[in-house]
């Protein structure tokens, strides 16, 4: 008897998948500007709904607060950009580092608070980020800064090549992100953040080390989220407190691509993002009434299907497009 993980669907899907990254790799041959930038966007936020989806969906730990990373993130690429003269490229795998460092001590601290005070928790670590970055007045105080066009410059001689640059250094951080998490969820530490989800206190009774395990998951999603975040602002050219570390643009949404696409399940992210998009990109014209829209269809997505859209696919026909659950599989002899 074997354990295997992969299913004729799932066999489809990998096709499906490594056929799509090699079409999205060379976009830049084929895609107008316009589209490359709206590409890149879109992976940018199935990044962070996915390390999003890694802290809630697998371990519990429902944040509303990880626009403060998002936001340190940025600060750090600007900062040494401009500061230090570091290479902004160079600059984004920085902040990933530096997020962690900063995880610890705030993990530390918030992981006492349980359920609703820990998401409270969160964002006020993130609202005091946010003001204490108005307060460094180097750059820019509250009202933000601008990269110099010599740091733009440097990426690249051309405006064609920094555009095609910024677009591959987008698909290579996401497909890094999802391929970590893929890892880690196969690996005997995703068994581990199974059991936590499904019931916290029987994996703990059952010998796993529940906080120090929720606490390696922290850490890994502010480094990973620091480094979108940084890159994110580089995409930007600008940064201030607000946009930095703005609860709408990088939880709230996020938190409904997730329930959108399917929470607990790695396609969910993909499917909430391309969701998400396509209502943006719809109705964005409608005002404030786009956003009331996108909230009745969360609604409606949590009552009638609250697994998620990709939950919902997988449970009636079965398809798995990234295998996680192991099977036994009898040998024939």
């Amino acid at each position: 008897m074997i354990v295997d993980h992969a299913t004729q669907s799932s066999r489809i899907g990998t096709g499906v998948i490594v056929a799509t990254i090699i079409v999205l790799v060379i976009a830049p041959y084929w895609a107008d500007r316009q589209t490359l930038r709206l590409l890149a966007e879109m992976f940018t936020f199935i990044a962070l709904a996915s390390l999003w989806n890694l802290l809630a969906g697998y371990t519990g730990l429902v944040s509303v607060g990880q626009q403060a990373f998002v936001g340190l993130g940025g600060y750090i690429l600007f900062a040494l950009a401009i500061l230090l003269d570091v290479n902004p490229v160079f600059a984004i795998f920085v902040a990933g580092p530096i997020g962690a460092l900063v995880a610890v001590p705030v993990a530390v601290l918030i992981f006492r608070l349980r359920g609703a005070y820990f998401a409270i928790g969160t964002w006020v670590v993130a609202e005091i980020f946010r003001l204490l970055a108005s307060q460094v007045s180097v750059l820019g105080g509250g009202s933000g800064i601008s990269l110099p066009a010599a740091v733009i410059v440097s990426m690249a001689p051309s405006r064609q090549i920094r555009e095609f640059e910024t677009y591959w250094l987008a698909l290579a951080l996401t497909t890094s992100i999802l391929g970590a998490i893929f890892i880690l969820l196969r690996s005997r530490h995703g068994l581990a953040l199974t059991a936590i989800r499904d019931n916290e206190i029987a994996a703990q009774s059952s010998g796993i080390n529940v906080w120090s395990t929720k606490f390696a998951v922290y850490v890994f999603a502010a480094f990973g989220t620091s480094i979108v975040g940084a890159f994110i602002f580089l995409q930007k050219l600008r940064i201030s407190p607000d946009t930095a570390f703005s609860v709408n643009d990088w939880t709230a949404f996020i938190i409904f691509i997730t329930v959108i696409g399917g929470i607990g399940r790695i396609e969910g992210p993909i499917i909430g993002t391309i969701v998400f998009f396509l209502l943006r990109q719809t109705l964005a014209g409608l005002g404030t009434a786009y956003l009331l829209i996108m909230g009745a269809i969360a609604i409606g997505v949590m009552l009638w299907a609250p697994r998620g859209l990709w939950g919902l696919i997988a449970e009636r026909f079965g398809w798995q497009a990234l295998p996680l659950q192991r099977q036994l599989v009898l040998e024939k002899k």
